[in-house]
């Protein structure tokens, strides 16, 4: 391994380079709508948009957000900012009115992005509720008193909207600007300058900005293509949200770095994801552990062909293990991977191999990727820890990003004076490197004095047969300070009790471990990347306690 960095180009380089080389090779395709982009033929498409969004007057250094599903032009917006120096916003696909509210202010957005809508939020008419001085001014010229920083407002589509922009109006300025200002602006930028912007899901507190570079997301991008074996030649199945790092670094990046192609899907839906598998010959597909399983489930899985499966990435909570042995088996993923990490790392900094046997797919988070650090604290004095030692995990190297948004103290808590970024995760480390998550440094229980590991708790739940997920929280106590809860999603056609778990548990885990409360439930608040939200199972637990 050399001590150079895969790459120091910037992302709208390293497309312009591929367009030139595999100019008519498959970067993009949609298999629902038979909608396929080559190399070249997307790169022509950035370079309209860029003129285009230069003609509203976006410029470098401006941020521009994003508000949309997997829409095609997600990721046309994506590299047409990143060509001018723009920093793109991406938001949340499930935010409603007060969490845009918050991060057009806190985002200092110039332009924003959006579709008709997702789920039960009209995006249109929580735009216009927020921003109502866009029924009466010019386009481009929008004057908002809530929003200061806030130009305009572009329609992904054909429709028109008062006041807005739409794409195709954009792409027709785009045609008749002459695209010399655009190759000016990619010529002089720098590829440590900030170009992605990503919130924080917000579990705890209000969402932080997340200051992303070129190389931050292009060279972490690269070394997960690695860890996956990833060539010219794969075609990656992405159905998760290009608005989170799963999405645009570990699906879009990972597969750009390597000159392969991306299978893409507006958003997730099992059958759709398995018949995209069949019609392009997908070599590898993404995932939270929960989509893996619906795909499994699903009545009509075994219609179809996933022979040309091979590797994937599964993230954002731990696989069960029977889960696993199903996607190496009946997906013939044999080789998918495990990858770990935060948005402020670009986000992995941990995955498994190929070639791991499934105890370590399952059991641990791999090993530290090349380039970057990895230790193992005590979250009290800040000591390095051993192997197989409990602490915080923490990194440092290239991936770590700029900072959050005018948040400076908030990253001086996250990153220390020595450039380790403070995770608030616990884990240990093996002699051989593999890491392995054991909680959340604030999802640990105290009860009398005695330190109680979430992870270990449900993982021994797990081993109960009735029990298809378990998620284990504090539920405050006055004697004690906290004791035990266990909110429980039961196997299809269990009637176990609560009392049945509590029994199950008490005879095979120390008592102050045994969940005092267990909580019967038929699903868990969830982020929209797929992450459950403890901080509201806790509230939850909170509540239920007192009415027991």
């Amino acid at each position: 391994m050399t001590n150079q960095l895969f790459t120091r180009n910037t992302l709208g380089g390293f497309l312009s380079e591929l367009s030139q080389s595999s100019p008519d090779k498959d970067f993009i395709t949609y298999p629902d709508r038979s909608l396929r982009w080559s190399y070249r033929q997307f790169e022509e498409r950035v370079n309209r948009l860029a003129a285009g969004l230069l003609n509203t007057g976006i410029d470098k250094g401006d941020h521009v957000g994003v508000w949309a599903r997997n829409v095609p032009d997600w990721l046309t917006f994506l590299f047409a900012t990143a060509k001018i120096g723009a920093v793109l916003v991406t938001v949340n696909t499930l935010y409603k009115k007060f969490e845009l509210d918050y991060v057009l202010k806190q985002s200092d957005m110039k332009a924003l992005a959006i579709v008709d809508g997702f789920r039960d939020v009209d995006y249109v008419q929580t735009v216009y509720e927020l921003v109502p001085e866009l029924k009466t001014q010019k386009r481009g010229e929008l004057k908002s008193k809530k929003y200061p920083e806030l130009r305009s407002v572009i329609y992904i589509g054909q429709e028109k909207h008062r006041g807005m922009y739409n794409t195709s109006e954009l792409m027709i300025l785009g045609e008749h600007t002459s695209w010399d200002k655009v190759y000016e602006k990619a010529a002089s930028l720098d590829c440590d300058q900030v170009i992605n912007m990503q919130y924080t899901s917000g579990t705890t507190g209000f969402p932080k900005g997340v200051m992303l570079t070129h190389s931050n997301i292009l060279n972490n991008g690269y070394y997960i293509g690695e860890r996956q074996k990833l060539t010219s030649v794969d075609r990656v199945c992405l159905p998760v949200p290009l608005f989170h790092c799963f999405g645009l670094v570990l699906g879009v990046m990972a597969t750009l770095t390597h000159g392969g192609t991306l299978v893409m899907l507006e958003q997730f839906e099992p059958l759709l994801a398995l018949a995209a598998v069949q019609k392009e010959k997908c070599t590898a597909i993404y995932g939270v552990p929960t989509m893996f399983i619906s795909e499994l489930n699903h009545p009509m899985f075994d219609m179809f062909d996933l022979s040309s499966l091979r590797t994937g990435i599964m993230a954002g909570s731990p696989c069960p293990i029977e889960t696993m042995k199903s996607v190496m088996n009946k997906m013939h993923c044999d080789e998918i991977t495990i990858a770990y990490g935060l948005t402020e790392a670009s986000p992995v900094f941990t995955q498994t191999s190929t070639d791991d046997p499934i105890e370590r797919r399952v059991n641990t988070v791999g090993t530290k990727l090349p380039h970057i650090e990895v230790k193992i604290i005590d979250p009290d004095t800040g000591e390095k820890l051993g192997p197989g030692e409990q602490g915080e995990i923490c990194c440092r190297g290239y991936n770590i990003m700029k900072g959050y948004y005018k948040m400076p103290e908030a990253t001086a808590r996250t990153i220390d004076e020595d450039g380790w970024l403070h995770s608030g995760d616990l884990a240990e480390a093996d002699e051989q490197g593999y890491y392995k998550i054991t909680g959340r440094i604030k999802d640990m229980i105290i009860r009398g004095g005695e330190n109680i590991y979430p992870r270990e708790i449900e993982e021994f739940l797990y081993t109960m047969p009735d029990i298809r997920n378990v998620q284990v929280v504090g539920v405050p106590n006055e004697k004690y300070g906290e004791e035990v809860g266990a909110f429980v999603i039961l196997e299809e056609g269990s009637d176990a009790k609560p009392e049945d778990i509590r029994d199950f548990a008490k005879t095979k885990i120390a008592r102050y471990k045994s969940p005092k409360h267990i909580f019967i439930v038929d699903e868990f608040p969830m982020t929209a990347s797929g992450k459950i939200q403890k901080y509201k199972l806790r509230e939850m637990a909170a509540e239920l306690s007192k009415t027991k």
